[in-house]
């Protein structure tokens, strides 16, 4: 939003500016092109009157000046005096134009006069006061003020058309994922002004589109496995119902109790597994030690790893590795991943961690069979079982990989698998970056 903000102060501030700074322009050039019209309308007449009236006081004697000066007030009906020379400051520039055809024109805030030189008497000045007269007003002012307006509004026109259109964009994309299409997105775009909104709203339909395929998995999955213990409930309660002695009709009373336990462990699963991403908002992030946090998952899997006879080792660290993380969901993402190790290892199970490129880089291997390369991109997808001898019955139900992949991306970082590393088997990589 700072952006937005500092876009609007930008436009107001410089159309101002430069609109007011070329009006003024124009207005100045406009006025020096009427000066010398405007002044001939208004003084032609008293310069005139000035240049006649020296002419004749300079062929009368300097005693008679004031007499005829008053003479001329009367005839003419004209404000003029005589002044001194001496009591007349002013600078060189104009003292030369005292002599000048019309003289001297000045004003101050009442009136305006005219001073003229009486070339046969050089101590004496004609003196001849008019009136101001009172400005119009031109149409050209009006001009320029409409002209100022509208070019501001204009500018900001201007400025609002690429927000309008981003907005219109946002408007239309949050409409389109009302009606279902949440593959919808807003493209970026370098002109935009709401670019934290628009980052915003893709990560929100992420995270939408997320959710409505997960809940669909989920659906689709529960619907589908759900069907076999209902139909083998189903038919053990008829075949109790059925049955002539208690022996068989226990018997059929502990199988029922069975796939009720199986639906119930099946059921919590789902369920635990759909309410995952309100878990992302509740993170507890601190500051850990990543080797005390993976040594710690792989003594809580030692038991089950000393139980094949699978080897798990840790074989590389970096020194003092510390890294701002959710300890519960890593810790657990961890022993899905060793649990998910050696159920698949022959032998041996290695694991590193390291930093590389601003990157916390941790990787567990195994000497298993390895992973079809046609399955690498579905092995984290929710309720996807590679082995068909790992049943639901058994506790398996596609979900271990899909949570570590959930954790992963909640610290903002990748997963991924491969095969043919340092072992035949699997090799998974975690890579979380670190703020620099």
């Amino acid at each position: 939003m700072r952006g937005l903000y500092l876009s609007i102060i930008f436009t107001v501030l410089g159309s101002l500016f430069f609109i007011g700074w070329g009006l003024d322009k124009l207005a100045e050039h406009a006025e020096s092109d009427q000066q010398p019209h405007q002044e001939n309308q208004r003084t032609l007449l008293y310069r005139q009157l000035a240049q006649g009236l020296t002419q004749q006081l300079n062929k009368q004697p300097e005693k008679s000046l004031t007499d005829s000066v008053r003479q001329f007030q009367q005839q003419y009906k004209i404000n003029s005096q005589l002044v001194l020379s001496d009591d007349v400051a002013l600078p060189a520039a104009l003292l030369a134009q005292l002599a000048d055809n019309g003289g001297l024109l000045l004003a101050s805030k009442s009136d305006q006069y005219l001073l003229k030189k009486l070339e046969q008497h050089p101590s004496y000045l004609l003196q001849i006061h008019f009136p101001l007269e009172q400005e119009e007003s031109h149409p050209f002012n009006f001009i320029l003020t409409a002209a100022l307006y509208l070019s501001i509004c204009g500018i900001l026109i201007l400025w609002v058309l690429p927000l309008s259109r981003r907005l219109f964009l946002l408007n239309n994309a949050a409409e389109k994922i009302g009606e279902g299409q949440i593959n919808v997105r807003i493209a970026p775009s370098r002109f935009s002004y709401i670019k934290m909104l628009e980052k915003s709203f893709n990560n929100m339909a992420s995270q939408i589109e997320k959710l409505v395929a997960d809940n669909k998995i989920l659906a689709r999955s529960l619907s589908h496995d759900i069907r076999t213990p209902i139909a083998c409930l189903r038919f053990g309660l008829e075949a109790a119902l059925d049955s002539k002695t208690l022996e068989k009709k226990n018997s059929y009373l502990i199988r029922m109790d069975s796939e009720l336990t199986n639906m119930e462990e099946m059921t919590s699963a789902f369920l635990e597994y759909a309410s995952m991403e309100r878990q992302a908002l509740h993170l507890k992030k601190q500051t850990t030690d990543v080797n005390a946090l993976i040594n710690s998952a792989i003594n809580d899997c030692q038991i089950l790893a000393i139980q094949k006879k699978i080897n798990l080792e840790l074989t590389s660290t970096g020194p003092n590795i510390h890294y701002s993380l959710d300890y519960h969901w890593c810790y657990r993402a961890l022993v899905n991943l060793i649990s998910n190790a050696i159920g698949y290892a022959n032998k041996q199970i290695l694991l590193s961690v390291a930093i590389t490129n601003n990157h916390l880089i941790i990787t567990i291997e195994d000497d298993g069979k390895g992973i079809a390369s046609d399955k690498l991109d579905v092995i984290f997808t929710p309720f996807v079982k590679l082995d068909p001898d790992r049943s639901r019955e058994q506790g398996h139900f596609g979900l271990g990989l899909a949570i570590c992949a959930k954790v992963v991306d909640w610290h903002h970082g990748t997963i991924t698998t491969s095969n043919n590393e340092r072992l035949p088997g699997a090799c998974f990589t975690l890579k979380l970056p670190i703020d620099k």
